[in-house]
């Protein structure tokens, strides 16, 4: 199939279209025709994962400033993973492309999750050769366009307040105390100290402002709590 397809649904046209063959060339297909001369994507695909994670990462720092990196992490993994990169591959129509052996084409490999996500990852560094750095940020934030906005959703599970409202409601019958204990630094860039109390459990918490402080020490607390609820279990 002519290359310029893909080039399109990718949104990239490449310079050296041998980075592009490379990155659709299976392994099982290299094995089985070394007179080609092609090598498979397996280092491409390597390339391909950490800029993928590192541009996600990028693009969920800008949309999420106040979030703490364990949250950012969570998400990141919720959003680069092989199901969510072989979705993209089928929305891209890239299993069509995908040069396999005779084994994988009759084990129904153009199909494969793997084969897809690891088709996807190397197709990714091959424009990051082949361009930029901006390039490749640009095409990855359109293709992942729909996942980042289904992850605005997820961080409701990041809410922990209300998450801990729900729990010590449930087990103590009580509501959290939060009180500010101390403002660092310049006005423009200050730094929030809070202080948590449920009971016998004090917590603190940092942050840019009172919220995200809160969040944080509402975090430690949920945690101290459900591991007590465990050990208790």
């Amino acid at each position: 199939m002519s290359l310029s397809k893909l080039e399109k649904l990718i949104g990239y046209t490449f310079k050296n279209s041998k980075l592009l063959k490379q990155a659709l060339c299976h392994s099982s297909f290299a094995n089985e025709h070394p007179d080609k001369g092609i090598e498979d994507n397996e280092r491409l695909e390597f390339l391909g994962d950490a800029v993928i994670n590192l541009i996600a990462g990028h693009i969920l720092m800008k949309r999420y400033p106040e979030m703490k990196e364990g949250n950012l992490s969570r998400i990141r993994a919720r959003l680069v993973n092989e199901s969510s990169l072989a979705t993209i591959a089928r929305s891209l129509e890239l299993g069509t492309f995908i040069n396999l052996g005779k084994g994988e084409m009759q084990s129904k490999g153009k199909g494969k999750k793997s084969i897809l996500a690891d088709a996807y990852e190397a197709v990714i560094a091959a424009v990051y050769l082949d361009s930029s750095f901006d390039v490749s940020f640009n095409i990855i934030n359109r293709h992942f366009s729909s996942l980042f906005n289904a992850a605005v959703l997820d961080t409701a599970d990041l809410d922990y307040k209300s998450r801990l409202q729900e729990l010590v409601q449930l087990t103590h019958k009580i509501t959290p105390v939060y009180r500010v204990v101390s403002e660092t630094g310049p006005d423009h860039d200050k730094t929030f100290e809070v202080m948590l109390k449920i009971r016998d459990i004090s917590t603190t918490g940092r942050g840019k402002n009172k919220k995200s402080a809160e969040q944080d020490a509402a975090g430690k607390a949920f945690t101290i709590l459900k591991e007590k609820q465990k050990s208790h279990e």
